[in-house]
């Protein structure tokens, strides 16, 4: 029997508030242990909750860029558990009366519905030390900085259908985030986190089968690869005869494989109430109204615009709109007049590589847009070579510098001289023997050979049409049979 997976994501993003959700101590990651901390979200007897506006506007801002209905009254509920990094012994979150409601994205043309996106504080952390054994010990200390961090938990409707599916998901969400600022989606320091629901069903069949919710995954690589390990597993049980059970499961980078972590709660299990420290929220409509105008050009609109008004391929609209900082950076050169598809491949092909050999950010480049921009007329108007991009390119990228300036002090400007250049092509023939026979045998295969020789020789700044032509000239006839 052939199964179908079913896949829902649940994200947790944390918003970009200089406090936490419902007191003045900082949202910043890292710290001293303990150092970011008060009664309030400590959760001392009698100290009262007052909510962040801000973390509830970037909430708004998030649902309308994720194409959600915005409730006009909301309210917080108390999620009640026990653990020891939740100081209350309740989480201050959002049940059935969320900010956000109804939305969907829409990935590789498809759309993937959003269930809803709703605010919450966050929880501390457990820092564990120590050895257990016969003769050793281990304990855990609680770090409460991250405990009452404002976070949009962003749930999904099951309509995911593949690994890589979720992993596209995930990219196209935190790259809106980022761009409409609430978020700085960084999963190292678990300012974006996500769980996952997987389930099987036979192909064809609507009934959804028992889901197994995934955790501890700190990567959209991570991400794909629990899934597909999760389905692996549950395709074996069913087809072996046996079950699977609802449950929580952790993901195992080392071994590849999930784990067994607790039995799965259902939202009874949480004694759900409304928060009696917190009034219910009336959302006013000029307000969102206000908000939804500050929301800037996201990464479809942009890659739209890429392909039908700028003529990029789909794969170059792509690469380029899922780094803001990039895109912004490639719409100055656009406005500056360079050419468009010369300005793409500059920054896809070689600052993107230059970026990952150096492990750098776009953001800490030194080039300018003026800097490509120059560089591009200087191709464009034959002063330079396209060869003569690739050693100039990574100096601009890592100092800038006047781009004209340095193609005169480095003697970088192109070589048209035909006398000069029909000398070095013909020492470049008088070298080559064995390769002169061979032309006159496969003359389309070996032509390339001298064009790249002469390049070589003249350190690529040699203007190609004017090699093609002396070639032309000056290699021997080859008799058509």
């Amino acid at each position: 029997m052939k199964y179908e997976p079913v896949i829902g994501l649940e994200v947790h993003a944390q918003l970009k508030t200089n406090t936490k959700l419902f007191c003045g101590c900082p949202a910043d990651f890292g710290g001293a242990p303990n150092d970011h901390v008060c009664a309030v979200c400590l959760g001392m007897p009698g100290v009262l909750p007052v909510l962040n506006k801000r973390a509830l506007e970037f909430g708004i801002k998030a649902g309308l860029a994720l194409n959600c209905e915005i409730a006009e009254d909301s309210r917080f509920d108390r999620k009640n558990y026990f653990y020891p990094d939740l100081p209350k012994g309740y989480q201050i979150s959002q049940l059935d009366r969320p900010i956000c409601q109804h939305g969907h994205l829409i990935i590789n043309g498809k759309k993937i519905r959003i269930n809803r996106a709703h605010l919450e504080e966050d929880a501390g952390k457990l820092v564990h030390a120590g050895a257990a054994g016969l003769h050793g010990s281990s304990h855990s200390n609680a770090d409460f900085n991250r405990s009452g961090v404002p976070l949009l938990e962003i749930v999904s409707e099951p309509d995911i259908r593949s690994p890589e599916e979720a992993r596209d998901y995930l990219t196209e969400l935190r790259n809106i985030l980022r761009y409409i600022g609430v978020c700085d989606g960084n999963l190292e320091e678990g300012s974006f986190r996500c769980d996952a629901n997987v389930s099987i069903r036979p192909v064809g069949e609507e009934k959804f089968g028992t889901r197994a919710e995934i955790k501890n995954m700190n990567s959209f690589r991570s991400v794909q690869r629990a899934i597909q390990s999760e389905i692996e597993r549950q395709t074996k049980l069913l087809e072996s005869g046996q079950r699977v059970v609802q449950e929580t499961r952790l993901w195992n980078e080392a071994d590849g494989t999930t784990h067994t972590m607790r039995s799965k709660e259902d939202s009874h299990d949480y004694r759900y109430f409304p928060e009696p420290d917190l009034v219910p929220l009336a959302i006013a409509r000029n307000w969102v109204a206000e908000i939804k105008a500050t929301l800037p050009e996201l990464p479809e609109e942009r890659r739209q615009r890429y392909v039908t008004k700028h003529g990029l391929l789909q794969d170059q609209a792509d690469i380029l709109a899922e780094s803001q900082v990039m895109a912004d950076f490639y719409d100055r050169v656009l406005t500056l007049g360079a050419d468009a598809s010369k300005a793409a491949v500059y920054l896809i092909n070689d600052t993107t590589g230059y970026l990952k050999d150096t492990k750098k950010e776009f953001a800490d480049l030194a080039i300018t847009p003026e800097n490509l921009r120059d560089l591009i007329a200087a191709v464009t108007n034959g002063t330079i070579t396209s060869n003569v991009v690739k050693q100039l390119l990574p100096e601009l990228l890592a100092s800038s510098g006047d781009v004209n300036q340095m193609i005169k002090d480095k003697g970088l400007g192109q070589i048209s001289d035909e006398s000069g250049l029909r000398t070095i092509v013909q020492e470049v023939l008088d070298s080559s023997p064995t390769q002169l026979e061979d032309y006159k045998k496969k003359p389309d295969k070996v032509r390339q050979y001298f064009l790249g020789a002469v390049m070589k020789a003249t350190k690529g700044k040699a203007n190609p049409q004017m090699i093609n032509k002396l070639l032309d000239e000056m290699l021997p006839t080859v008799p058509i049979e």
